[in-house]
Order: structure tokens, then sequence, then C-alpha cells
């Protein structure tokens, strides 16, 4: 089993800036990727970036340029810039990988809510 836990989401206005903070821990033997997806009210869960064990990243079209998504070892991060009000949703953390069992594991965070508003 793998435990994230998600910090960092609150209330900010347009424009502003917000670090959302992941931590991993339990039976952890290697990462292959972890990422950051969202769920927007209203709509379904998308990717919003990802980073491989080889920190190669990848971002969805709507926050290239503002978003930085970083990993370091059980922590993942994502700065957050220039926010707008569609960036608003329930954030959550991603996780794929090897367990210490051998198994590949495959677990989700609960989610920090990222309100944009004026």
């Amino acid at each position: 089993q793998v435990q994230l836990v998600e910090s960092g989401g609150g209330l900010v206005h347009p424009g502003g800036s917000l670090t959302l903070s992941c931590a991993a821990s339990g039976n952890i033997a290697k990462v292959t990727a972890m990422a950051w997806y969202r769920r927007a009210p209203g709509k379904q869960r998308e990717l919003v970036a990802k980073i491989g064990s080889d920190n190669i990243t990848n971002y969805a079209d709507s926050v290239n340029g503002r978003f930085t998504i970083s990993r370091e070892n059980n922590m993942l991060y994502l700065q957050m810039n220039s926010l707008k009000p569609g960036d608003t949703g329930v954030y959550y953390c991603n996780w794929l990988g090897l367990l210490t069992s051998g198994w590949n594991g495959y677990y989700w965070g609960q989610g920090t809510q990222v309100n944009v508003s004026a």
C-alpha cells in the first residue's frame, strides 16, 4: 500500500499562485511516475501534469507555461502561477510504481481543493 497526502490548496485571486504538495509513504520500492489530476465542478477528472522516474514532464495544454511539476524523493509538488478561475477544482495526487511486495501499484490521494476567485 501507498498513502498519498496532499496539501497546499486554498482560495486565491486570479493571477495569484499556489504550491501543492503530495507526500507519498508506504511500501514503496520504486516510483514509475507521479502526477496531478484535477476535477473541475461538473467535469470529469483530467490530467494536469505528470513526471516520470526520468524526470520527463508532461502538461495539459491549459496549464503549460503556468504550472510546474517537480518531485524530490517521495514528495510531489505543483507550482501554480497565473491562476485562472478555470483552474478551480479538486486536485489529486497520483502514484504509479513498484511496491516492496514486487507488485505494481496505482494510488490516489484524497484531493485538495483549489478555488480561484475574485
